[in-house]
């Protein structure tokens, strides 16, 4: 039996993925085994010492702390591309409506006094100052083609965009995805230039942090459009206020309001609604829920932001040991050694590593005695020791 604990309101189509008669899933729970959350700060709790995974129903993980967890052998899961759709409609819905003035153009509407004829002057008279553009033929600049940036990228080329992309991470996967027609820039710095419009999907890095700052403004083609749906800090704010007022910029489409925005007439924020859907926030639950049963049951490692990718079958019989410890020589060796000791035999062995960390699971042809388990975990450098009876 497993215990998860529940930090935010999590999908019940992702809950139901976690079978009754080996999980118990609740809000309030002692000494979980892992925790599934969405928004809720982690780091202002005390993480039990019994947590052996930390899913969260999303992308970012800025709630969680990662860097502590990976001290302690703890992979932290998250939802690539569950939310992608989500975030796609919304950035595309920001492009629409920065394009077209739509947002001045209902406040001006609302505004509208009178009677029915002197409505309709009115509205002849002012709907002059909202004319917009049309996309087909303007370009898209999109920084990050993950998930969510490849999809943004084949949307703007099916409305006829001319669209341009950056990234120098892009996975083989994401890649097979984007459309043909999605020119290379060279730099971010190549993209601004080349585009009118510039939509960011990158994580919030130190290196990204002001990654859309007043130089690469500059940069941007005249009446630009910037929309960030990614993190906050990702653009530099005081920098695009500057660009708006002073007209170089036609519009900052974002999904972070703050007083410096909410009150500016080129300005659309919305309230952190880019996965606010329920189809995503079911996508993402289902994804989680499976992914920490997966690592619960069987130990495989997919979509961990502080582990590496690693997948091998449990087979029928076979004890499996699965070991968090810090990426330095000789582990494997040590590990090899110590079951030996315990005239163990292994079948089979995957020893994976991704920074700092590295994992390793090791299947045994017979039980494996708590002496050895227990002996590995006392090898220098060993973060955790787990065993996994075969089915």
């Amino acid at each position: 039996m497993f215990k998860i604990q529940t930090l935010n309101n999590i999908s019940v189509l992702g809950l139901e993925r976690l079978p009754r008669e080996h999980y118990e899933v609740a809000s309030d729970i002692g000494h979980p085994d892992a925790v599934m959350v969405r928004s809720a700060d982690m780091y202002k709790l005390e993480i039990s010492s019994s947590v052996k995974a930390i899913g969260r129903a999303g992308a970012g993980t800025n709630n969680i702390p990662v860097a502590a967890m990976s001290k302690r052998g703890v992979p932290v899961f998250n939802a690539p591309g569950a939310n992608a759709n989500a975030v796609k409609e919304l950035v595309i819905a920001g492009l629409l409506l920065a394009a077209r003035n739509i947002a001045p153009a209902l406040d001006f509407v609302r505004k509208l006094e009178g009677d029915d004829k002197a409505l309709h002057e009115a509205v002849e008279a002012g709907k002059k100052k909202f004319v917009g553009f049309e996309l087909p033929g303007r370009s898209l600049g999109v920084i990050g083609l993950g998930a969510i940036g490849v999809k943004v990228a084949n949307a703007a080329i099916e409305m006829g965009m001319e669209v341009w992309g950056f990234d120098p991470a892009m996975t083989v996967n994401n890649a097979w995805k984007l459309d043909a027609r999605v020119r290379q820039a060279l730099s971010v710095d190549d993209l601004m230039a080349r585009s009118q419009c510039v939509s960011v999907h990158v994580p919030l890095l130190e290196a990204t942090r002001g990654l859309v700052n007043a130089e690469r403004l500059k940069l941007l083609k005249k009446q630009g459009v910037i929309l960030n749906f990614a993190r906050e800090a990702i653009v530099d704010e005081a920098a695009v206020i500057e660009s708006l007022n002073s007209g170089s910029l036609h519009a900052y489409v974002c999904d972070f309001p703050s007083n410096a925005l909410k009150g500016h007439p080129r300005v659309i924020a919305t309230p952190h609604l880019g996965a606010s859907t329920g189809e995503a926030e079911d996508n993402c639950a289902v994804m989680i829920a499976d992914q920490l049963r997966e690592f619960l049951e069987r130990g495989n490692i997919s979509n961990s932001v502080n582990f590496p990718e690693a997948v091998l079958p449990l087979l029928p019989g076979k004890t499996r040991l699965c070991i968090s410890n810090a990426n330095v020589p000789n582990m494997v060796g040590q590990i090899s050694t110590t079951l030996a000791k315990h005239q163990l035999n292994i079948a089979d062995l995957l020893n994976k590593s991704r920074g700092d960390i590295a994992y390793t699971l090791v299947d045994v042809d017979s039980a494996v005695p708590a002496a050895a388990a227990e002996a590995i975990a006392r090898i220098e450098g060993v973060l955790n020791v787990r065993m996994i009876p075969g089915v």
